[in-house]
């Protein structure tokens, strides 16, 4: 018999797809044991436009993973992402006195981090702990038990929209669920793709999603540097539609079916079907037709991604190259262009380290709803480097699911 909190749930709200993934916690690891998807157009720029339809797409995902795992899912890690997602750097300083640093001491450093300017508009998602400097000794990564005068925490500091928030909140509790955690999709994207060996030496991952692209940059076992750019999978669809004058869902089939992102990988004499709009007959084009419309948006995404690297200054720091996850990446010849334009190794991020239902959920567009597990699995267990911390939103999704409650 299953004990309660060995059952976790990941709910991935996207632009294109809603999906919830069941994970159990055994004493070898997690076992992916039920997943489920349903279409989504609820979201732009990851704010919710359109609650109704949302709570619908997100019942029928977690439906569907209810069914397939036999489990009842009564709380999820949300993953959000959105161009109303900002990462910030920030360090907090507090004195020990001479004395050994303790957990306590720890926790003053990271809590001092958060006295940044935040608008009334925006709250703070997480504190990311960095490294810790004692007495000018930089780059420690567990500080207790040294003796020092003052210690310092440097941390990474991610805000949100406080309305996006509570949208997306008001949907899950409306489908009777509470909130575990709210989770930055770039951080639960890495917990599942990326090894300690690659953070340590350094690399960045890129998560094409279908409205946004999203950054994260990890060195010396630590995420560095956060960022959402506003391109996604669905730019190259409306390029297509408008390429190949086609409508926009014919478009998004055509893309998944025959996509690819360098047009020199396709064979010169292979054509595609394309259905016209307007009731015309469909036509028979060349599929390098294709690969030339792709491609230039492909390369335009992936060197804003790079131009986000440069300019935050660790595109010398990334010795183990760069990780392309999401939706988009599933595309054939993306890792390829990938190494073009940032000039270093490219790899596809596939979830890893899971067992289960593995073959169903290994796929990049499956890595954020797997992330969320390994990342609920490590705040359980207490092995998190981010640390065990109040889940402020888990207590609001509590309270807004009551008052749900009592006025239906």
């Amino acid at each position: 018999m299953r004990k309660k909190h060995d059952v976790l749930a990941g709910l991935d709200i996207g632009t294109t797809k809603t999906t919830a993934v069941v994970g159990e916690v055994t004493d070898t690891g997690i076992d992916i044991i039920g997943i489920g998807t349903s279409p989504a157009k609820e979201m732009r720029k990851g704010a919710v436009v359109n609650i109704d339809n949302m709570v619908e797409s997100i019942k029928t995902a977690v439906d569907e993973a209810e069914h397939m795992s036999g489990c009842r899912i009564n709380s999820v890690y949300v993953g959000v992402a959105g161009n109303h997602v900002k990462g910030q750097n920030s360090l907090g300083i507090v004195s020990i006195k001479g004395r050994e640093v303790d957990e306590g001491d720890v926790q003053r450093a990271v809590d001092a981090s958060r006295a940044i300017a935040v608008p009334a508009d925006r709250e703070i998602m997480h504190v990311l702990p960095q490294s810790y400097v004692v007495d000018g000794q930089d780059g420690i990564r567990d500080p207790k038990g040294m003796a020092g005068v003052r210690l310092e925490a440097k941390v990474h500091i991610v805000t949100v929209s406080s309305a996006a928030i509570q949208n997306i909140i008001k949907c899950v509790t409306r489908v009777g669920l509470d909130i575990d955690d709210i989770v930055m999709e770039q951080l639960a994207a890495s917990e599942a793709v990326l090894s300690s060996d690659e953070k340590d030496l350094g690399v960045a991952l890129i998560d094409i999603g279908g409205a946004n692209t999203g950054i994260a940059v990890f060195t010396e076992g630590s995420i560095k540097h956060t960022a959402i750019l506003p391109v996604g999978g669905n730019y190259v669809t409306s390029d297509i539609a408008t390429g190949l004058r086609t409508p926009l869902n014919e478009a998004d089939n055509i893309k998944l079916k025959y996509g690819c992102a360098m047009t020199s990988l396709i064979p010169k004499e292979e054509t595609i079907r394309v259905p016209s709009v307007g009731g015309r007959e469909d036509r028979e084009v060349s599929r390098q037709i294709l690969g030339r419309i792709i491609e230039p948006r492909m390369e335009e995404i992936l060197s804003l991604a790079f131009k986000e690297i440069v300019r935050a200054g660790f595109e010398e720091t990334l010795a183990a190259g760069v990780v392309i996850t999401g939706g988009t990446a599933l595309m054939p010849g993306v890792n390829e262009l990938a190494e073009q334009v940032f000039d270093m190794p490219a790899r596809p991020g596939n979830p890893t380290g899971v067992g289960g239902l593995a073959d169903v959920v290994n796929s990049p567009a499956h890595t954020v709803g797997v992330g969320l597990i390994v990342y609920g699995s490590k705040q359980l267990e207490g092995e998190s480097v981010y640390g065990r911390k109040i889940n402020l939103f888990g207590r609001v999704s509590r309270s807004i699911k009551k008052l749900i409650q009592e006025f239906f």
